[in-house]
């Protein structure tokens, strides 16, 4: 008699494998999610702050600060304001639309401004990141950030973790 020498694995082994590689998946998928959530908050605070500083830039040089909205697709669209000689044809192309660096078509967040509350645009500017689909981080939502230091949003975190919002 002699013994054949067997290659390959069994059923067992293999399911025991697959077992294995779902547990760790299991643990690994929500943690990298997670990281993914906190870099496109990181981006679209870093994308706020870059605009208020565009809107100052632009206060310096005509006296007021420039509102706009934005669409889905990071067109940004100035809003009529007569105080400071605006029409919706202003350009606005100047100031940056959208977070992250390649493009508002696969940014997570849309930036627009507007005067803050009833205050006049020569007086303050609300900036808002807006995401894009609102079910991919609700614990945080929307950031904004005002020309007068206020900076807050519009998710869950706001009452119970406002330094989610901004650490």
């Amino acid at each position: 008699m002699t013994n054949k020498k067997q290659d390959g694995f069994t059923l067992i082994e293999l399911m025991i494998v697959v077992a294995i590689i779902g547990i760790l998946a299991s643990i690994a998928y929500p943690s990298y999610t997670e990281s993914v959530r906190k870099g496109r908050r990181a981006q679209a605070r870093t994308a706020l702050v870059e605009l208020m500083q565009q809107q100052e830039r632009f206060m310096t040089q005509r006296n007021c600060y420039a509102a706009f909205t934005t669409t889905a697709a990071g067109l940004a669209t100035a809003t009529a304001n007569t105080e400071c000689g605006f029409t919706s044809s202003t350009p606005v192309s100047m100031f940056k639309t959208f977070s992250g660096d390649s493009g508002a078509s696969s940014a997570t967040y849309i930036l627009k401004a507007s005067a803050c509350g009833t205050q006049s645009l020569r007086d303050c500017i609300a900036l808002e990141a807006t995401l894009k689909t609102a079910s991919s981080d609700t614990q945080v939502g929307d950031l904004t950030l005002t020309s007068t230091g206020v900076k807050g949003c519009t998710g869950s975190a706001k009452t119970a973790n406002p330094k989610l919002c901004w650490p």
